[in-house]
């Protein structure tokens, strides 16, 4: 078995690789965790995970600039069906559109659009540090952690119809309630970074690789 964390520019990598590569080590599957931008090793893998950091319409560029890695994505996600990690922005792009600089169009995978967070006077911007978050739903990659703390830094939010609404896996409040984690079939994303949020962070690591959709 293999997880690729896929590289395409977008802030330091070695934390997600370390976390992976840790609970990997503790699986009863032969793991092996690779950091590539190699689209060929995403099209190949039995699970990809997409990290993000910065802006939206950034980070879908730098991953156009890969000759034939979002065709790549979309054969190992779409048409394998292989179970997907979408992080903080890594979940935003798994949205229909950024609205961030403008309006920029997503992967479409969930119905949703990236807005900014619109909270009361008092609370800062971006949305940085712990935070609780609450299960809308079951969820295999969220057992045993409703209630649990994960640690947050975003500016922008996914945004929901109504109609939609039952991809949200998870909430956190800031001010109102926010978009923790969203899913869909074989995809989750997390708008919080799993990486960095310790025990808690690292059970879902370790749920994520036991998962199969």
């Amino acid at each position: 078995m293999n997880l690729v964390i896929i590289d395409y520019g977008s802030g330091n990598l070695r934390s997600a690789q370390k976390a992976f590569a840790y609970q990997a080590a503790l699986s009863d599957k032969p793991f092996e965790v690779i950091v590539s931008a190699a689209p060929d090793a995403v099209a190949r893998a039995d699970y990809v995970v997409l990290p993000g950091v910065g802006a939206f319409a950034d980070c879908l560029q730098g991953l156009r600039d890969i000759n034939g890695m979002a065709a790549a994505l979309d054969e190992a996600v779409i048409g394998k069906a292989r179970p997907f990690l979408g992080i903080c922005v890594g979940m935003q792009l798994m949205c229909a559109r950024g609205l961030e600089r403008g309006t920029h169009q997503g992967f479409g995978w969930v119905n949703a659009e990236i807005a900014p967070l619109d909270v009361p006077d008092g609370l800062k911007v971006p949305h940085m540090g712990w935070n609780n978050i609450r299960l809308a739903r079951p969820h295999k990659l969220f057992d045993g952690l409703d209630g649990t703390d994960m640690y947050f830094v975003h500016s922008y939010a996914a945004r929901f119809e109504k109609d939609d609404m039952i991809d949200i896996i998870a909430t956190s409040d800031y001010g109102q309630p926010i978009v923790a984690a969203l899913g869909h079939d074989n995809m989750v994303g997390t708008q919080f970074h799993p990486e960095k949020s310790q025990h808690a962070g690292l059970r879902l690591i370790a749920n994520f690789l036991e998962w199969r959709p």
